[in-house]
């Protein structure tokens, strides 16, 4: 029996977030420039995307790029920016036959005006599509989610509408930027580093992790399914015991 008829439809993950590593490493591997990378790592977008988007994963969040991924090469954060562009534009016929829904999470307003311009007009062109939810997260960071959700309580409570004893974590959930979503229960990182980097520092509190030796580039259909295949087959237990559960 192969990956997909082995995965259970009935127990998929909500949400499923993807720490997207290894484009520049790969490109360099094959004596190729960094940007290589990314440009090659288009189609383990798509096929990531349509895969989750065919099996009914509510929620699939891409971090795109993070807060510090400013501190690159001019010319790599250019290349990045302008390739955000092309590709919103070149896979809008993926996400409107797949019934897909595009959004963003991210201090966006710091991003060029080119790449502003294109993720609004997909969030857009897809805003009455009602299937998955596409997450890009842009200019993002789970620290910089925190601090502007601090921020925003605090203000709250400053102007006297809310009491700082009654300060919860529910309270805390609705000033983040990923409030309209489910936490993530998967998280997959490839390139075979184990390590979050600053992606969903709060919401992946419960999350299980999945770190694949695969780099993104070669990224593809399979391995999304070993990866939520992995997560089948764990226990979920939030603080209770095996015996609890039953």
């Amino acid at each position: 029996m192969d990956q997909l008829n082995q995965i259970n439809k009935d127990h998929l993950p909500r949400h499923i977030g993807v720490i997207m590593d290894g484009n520049g490493r790969w490109a360099q591997g094959q004596g190729k420039p960094r940007v290589f990378g990314h440009h090659s790592a288009v189609e383990a977008v798509r096929a990531t995307v349509e895969g989750c988007a065919e099996l009914g994963v509510d929620c699939l969040s891409l971090y795109a790029f993070s807060t510090e991924n400013w501190s690159r090469p001019e010319m790599e954060v250019g290349a990045l920016m302008q390739l955000l562009v092309d590709t919103i534009g070149s896979e809008m016929e993926t996400l409107l036959k797949n019934n897909i829904r595009l959004r963003a999470i991210g201090d966006t307003s710091k991003l060029p005006e080119a790449t502003r311009d294109a993720l609004a007009f997909g969030i857009a062109n897809t805003a009455d599509n009602k299937g998955m939810e596409l997450i890009l997260a842009l200019n993002y960071s789970g620290k910089w989610d925190l601090t502007q959700a601090i921020r925003r309580v605090a203000g709250e409570v400053a102007a006297g509408r809310l009491d700082a004893t009654t300060i919860d974590e529910a309270i805390i959930d609705q000033q983040l930027s990923t409030r309209e979503f489910p936490d993530p229960e998967l998280i997959i990182r490839t390139s075979g580093e184990h390590r979050l980097s600053n992606f969903f520092l709060w919401q992946a509190a419960y999350a299980e992790f999945y770190f694949s030796p695969v780099f993104w580039p070669e990224f593809r259909k399979p391995d999304l399914y070993a990866a939520i295949l992995d997560f089948q087959q764990r226990e979920r237990r939030f603080g209770k015991t095996s015996e609890q559960l039953t």
